[in-house]
């Protein structure tokens, strides 16, 4: 595995077999190149959970994003990622006011309890295909009950496209839908941003 494109393009990215489900190049290409076109990468402060390889968050650091919390529970995969990040701060590409690390714990946990300096530009979570759509919609919840996103900001969840989609937050809404081989991805807004969007648009 390795980076796709944007600064840090081409860069390897170790990967624990045993541990962890790779997003595929072709779901990732996909997912950022929108995340793009939305400009939610540019600058923004970026959490990974459930993050495995690190891939999905480091992806968002090398297109444009300046701050990366990866948040992964397994120590072997937790270690890898924080090889990672520290080939990235050595890497050409690495730009002053940049900012990565990685926490070892459960998502759900980090959720629940962390406490941030400022709000998250975008949220990307990428749980087991078997993690339970009760225990999704409740990591959703407490994002944004806890004020881990930004009202601006967006969530992209992947699952498995077998699963039971998980209901949005309240006061968000599914923005986007997308299904990539046995994949769907979701993006979740908030029902405010959308409104002032449709707004101004109609401006």
């Amino acid at each position: 595995m390795h980076v796709i494109t944007g600064r840090f393009k081409g860069v390897a990215l170790t990967t624990p077999l045993s541990v962890t489900r790779p997003t595929t190049d072709r779901t990732k290409e996909a997912m950022f190149s929108r995340l793009e076109s939305w400009g939610l990468l540019d600058d923004a402060r970026v959490l990974d959970l459930f993050g495995g390889t690190g891939a999905l968050g480091v992806e968002a650091l090398s297109r444009g994003a300046r701050e990366l919390v990866v948040v992964e529970a397994n120590a072997q995969a937790a270690r890898l990622i924080a090889q990672t990040l520290t080939t990235l701060k050595r890497h050409s590409g690495w730009e002053d006011g940049m900012d990565a690390h990685v926490v070892r714990a459960k998502a759900e946990r980090y959720a629940a309890k962390a406490k941030v300096d400022a709000p998250f530009d975008l949220v990307l979570i990428d749980p087991p295909y078997a993690f339970p759509t009760a225990d999704c919609a409740r990591l959703l919840d407490d994002l944004v009950e806890r004020g881990l996103v930004a009202d601006d900001g967006a969530i992209v969840l992947e699952r498995s496209k077998r699963t039971k989609a998980p209901a949005a937050p309240a006061g968000w809404v599914e923005d986007d839908v997308r299904d990539y081989g046995e994949t769907t991805v979701y993006t979740y807004r908030s029902a405010a941003y959308e409104r002032l969007v449709a707004e101004q648009t109609a401006d």
